[in-house]
């Protein structure tokens, strides 16, 4: 198998292990978006799993670092081997040559890969989410910039600051369905992303251990509630952007939209339970609402021409117009 097949290969299976949602939505793209796509997402997924101490994407021995105990170090090499994708340059690893091919053809911007790996800094550093808009700025850092670059993938031009802030905006809104989803799985590994303020407004101390005290978990829960219902109103103005995407990618990403929404509706009908098992979208439900996307997409490009609506007043990512 030659080196291309097998970075083909690996991105495939990185983003079918890590992410279903999305692949069933890549299945609408044309072959060369959905390749660049799958090999975007494998970049993200590694660097992900590297900070995680995990490793989903490549079939190779688990990452050096520990679960929740992420290294310095790691990320020093990540920012070394995504610098030299950047220029062109030599990469030791699968997922670099992926990115790699991605961004030259692409002509990526720099300052965006740097941002999601700014993101990871924050969990090497350890930081505390005291506001909301905290919380806004890891979820953007971590999956907002992820829109965007998925946004350049699909064709909008890398200077199109009003589609690529409603790409961010989704990226944050599926983050912050993450936090709702993970609340006990990351305190478990000493991550507390809920805002601090908003935890002890509830009489939680915002630690891992007053997160995970089951006396807390109805206080724990009106907060996740809280964080949902913002995430609401990035899905909100992440919508009118999927008009300025090409049509079949426009359907993609709007059934990407409905699936993962609904794993905030599950979080929300069980209560207090909602953390006793992962909440997840049943297959049946995937496929219903990934076609219920497709008709939002089918209408949002009826109107592809029109400006877009003017955006709430919500966090703008940072160097953009909001």
């Amino acid at each position: 198998m030659t080196q291309t097949r097998e970075i083909e290969r690996s991105a495939a299976q990185a983003i079918r292990q890590g992410s279903k949602s999305f692949a069933l939505a890549s299945l609408l793209f044309r072959p060369r978006m959905r390749r660049h796509a799958h090999m975007m997402y494998a970049w993200c997924r590694h660097c992900d799993d590297v900070i995680d101490g995990q490793n989903l994407g490549f079939g190779e021995d688990a990452a050096a670092g520990a679960a929740g105990a992420p290294r310095r170090s790691d990320l020093e090499m990540l920012q070394q081997e995504t610098l030299s994708a950047l220029s062109g340059g030599p990469v030791g690893h699968p997922a670099f040559a992926a990115f790699r091919e991605v961004a030259l053809a692409t002509q990526m911007p720099e300052r965006h890969p740097l941002d999601l790996l700014a993101g990871f800094e924050m969990d090497v550093a350890e930081r505390r989410y005291e506001t909301l808009s905290d919380t806004l700025e890891y979820c953007y850092h971590v999956a907002g910039v992820v829109g965007v670059m998925m946004a350049i993938v699909m064709g909008v031009d890398a200077e199109d600051e009003e589609t690529l802030n409603r790409a961010a905006d989704l990226g944050i809104a599926f983050q912050l369905t993450n936090i709702c989803r993970d609340v006990i799985d990351d305190a478990e590994i000493g991550r507390v992303y809920l805002p601090a303020d908003r935890l002890e407004a509830a009489g939680v101390p915002a630690t891992p251990e007053g997160v995970l005290d089951p006396a807390n978990r109805a206080a724990v829960w009106s907060v996740a509630l809280e964080l949902l219902a913002e995430a609401d109103r990035y899905y909100r103005s992440s919508g009118p952007g999927v008009r300025r995407l090409p049509i079949r990618a426009g359907f993609a990403v709007a059934a990407a939209r409905g699936v993962y929404r609904d794993i905030g509706r599950v979080v929300r009908i069980r209560g207090t339970a909602a953390w006793d098992e992962r909440a997840r979208t049943s297959r049946r439900r995937k496929i219903a609402l990934a076609g219920l996307g497709c008709v939002q997409g089918a209408s949002a490009k009826a109107m592809r021409f029109r400006r877009l609506p003017p955006r709430p007043d919500l966090w703008t990512r940072p160097g953009a117009p909001a």
